[in-house]
């Protein structure tokens, strides 16, 4: 397994930036994990893939579309009512993500 690279992306950083609160256990075996992937990325860095046409899939794929029909839609009211919260009734209201007014 790769030692780790401390100039590099760790649990901890991504837990951060995602906001997560891990336990200490959890984050751990994680870090171990994410060695492992870059270590297995680092081996296939050393695969000669010289003349290896670059593809995004091993197999061809085709998009399939639905039928673009015209239905009833749901009142402001229905979707409203699915919500947690809303302001004034009006608009869903979400937690506030980035650091601004009203944040301590």
């Amino acid at each position: 397994m790769p030692e780790q690279n401390n100039g590099g992306m760790d649990v901890r950083k991504v837990a951060e930036l995602a906001r997560l609160d891990l336990d200490p256990a959890l984050t751990e075996r994680l870090q171990k994990e994410m060695e492992a992937i870059v270590g297995y990325v680092e081996m296939l860095n050393e695969l000669d893939v010289t003349g290896i046409e670059p593809t995004a899939h091993a197999v061809e794929r085709v998009n399939v579309l639905a039928k673009d029909i015209a239905g009833t839609p749901f009142s402001r009211e229905a979707m409203l009512a699915n919500a947690p919260d809303t302001v004034n009734e009006e608009l869903v209201k979400v937690p506030q993500v980035l650091p601004g007014e009203g944040m301590a």
